[in-house]
């Protein structure tokens, strides 16, 4: 249970592990999701600050090729006036030289024409590569985007499984290869095999594990292995075994049982280490595979110490020794199984700690790709939208040079006809 003091009104109350958790995730989601509005809209407001610079380049350049075709046209138009007016005085070779100069000018003015058809066509040129390069970019995230999400799936998997390296094996298997890898070195005298007897009762356990020194059993652990794949429809959870592996623990006189589970891959209680369940079920512990090992060594380590103190307490009382210092030896060994027990315990936790901040990290990763998917997009919709009517807005003097080389298309045709 934890205790939660409320800010406001000082009041104390207490909640257990799942809504501690549930108000942490709160408070975890709500900094998250802040921090995330930010980065949008910082990255929107520069995506719209570039777009206006481009843009207003766009316009400046426009505006300057514009402003010296109209110029030019205007100076070619007084040309043709002035020839006109000497049209005008009767003589016969000048008119012919005015019209030879009018239909020069005509076709200067046709090529000025095409060189503002070919400058809004560089701008549609333009407009189509940008496109083309934030289709590319948006490509680029999105492949990005699935390989962050198959690395999450590949830490998830990692931490369900604790670097228990199950390819192409089942838990059984992967539990028997791993005491086999160790059984000359580590247990030469012990006992390991399969329960295959059916007891009175029609039930059995997975391995049986029993060491004997000097001929003399001194420990006996039942084994039960659990595996479940996530795509099973009907989850199980491990206290469903518990009541079975006593019964079977006892009817094979069995002083430990031992379930190693992947059951509940997601309970932070079965993920921090050995479990010790005995308030429910006398010399019951749960762990995960990678604590198999660990938990053989540490449970045959004290039975043999106890066996060992025994043998000792055999001579002690022959001997006629000081009780007080066996106690005192017997208080040594327990201070310093715990301790051991305890440190163990932390660089586990440490371990699954630093796995939970790379997942969280990762998935920060891949809340910024998607939201710049997603920026990308607003952009490319206000490029396409661009015209010249929007980029004239509030630009009333290059509209109206707009305006007046359409007047002055639309009159050049008038006169030719």
């Amino acid at each position: 249970m934890h205790e939660i003091k409320c800010p406001k009104c000082g009041e104390v109350f207490q909640v257990d592990e799942s809504g501690y958790a549930e108000l942490l995730s709160q408070v975890r989601n709500e900094a998250f999701e802040e921090e995330l509005h930010k980065r949008a809209r910082e990255l929107e407001d520069k995506n719209k600050s570039d777009l206006k610079m481009a843009q207003m380049q766009q316009e400046k350049t426009f505006a300057e090729a514009l402003t010296d075709k109209d110029k030019e046209l205007a100076n070619k138009e007084m040309e043709i006036q002035k020839l006109k007016n000497q049209l005008a005085m009767g003589d016969s070779e000048k008119k012919l030289a005015v019209n030879e100069a009018i239909r020069d000018k005509d076709k200067e003015i046709a090529d000025i024409n095409a060189s503002v058809i070919e400058l809004k066509s560089k701008l549609a040129n333009q407009k189509t590569e940008s496109e083309l390069k934030e289709k590319n970019l948006e490509e680029r995230y999105k492949t990005e985007l699935k390989l962050k999400d198959e690395q999450i799936e590949q830490y998830k998997d990692f931490k369900a499984r604790q670097s228990t390296k199950m390819v192409g094996e089942s838990l059984e298997q992967h539990c028997q290869i791993q005491f086999n890898s160790l059984r000359m070195t580590a247990f030469p005298n012990a006992y390991f095999e399969k329960d295959n007897a059916v007891s009175g009762t029609g039930s059995k356990g997975d391995f049986i594990f029993r060491d004997f020194d000097d001929g003399q059993e001194f420990i006996s652990i039942m084994f039960e292995m659990k595996n479940e794949m996530d795509t099973t429809a009907s989850k199980h959870k491990n206290e469903d075994f518990f009541k079975e592996l006593d019964k079977d623990r006892k009817e094979k006189n069995c002083e430990y049982a031992v379930l190693v589970s992947l059951l509940e891959a997601d309970n932070e209680l079965y993920n921090n280490g050995i479990v010790d369940v005995s308030y429910k079920y006398e010399k019951m512990y749960v762990i995960r595979p990678q604590f198999f090992i660990p938990m053989i060594t540490l449970l045959r380590n004290a039975a043999l110490n106890s066996l060992q103190y025994q043998k000792e307490l055999a001579v002690v009382r022959n001997q006629q020794v000081d009780l007080y210092n066996f106690e005192a030896n017997m208080q040594e060994f327990k201070d310093a199984f715990g301790k051991n027990y305890r440190l163990a315990s932390e660089k586990f936790q440490t371990a699954i700690e630093e796995i939970d901040k790379t997942i969280e990290h990762l998935e920060k990763v891949k809340k910024n790709l998607m939201s710049s998917e997603n920026n990308l997009r607003l952009a490319n919709n206000k490029a396409e939208d661009l015209s010249i009517k929007k980029l004239t807005k509030n630009a009333p003097s290059v509209k109206k040079m707009f305006d007046d080389l359409n007047n002055s298309e639309a009159s050049i045709g008038d006169g030719a006809d």
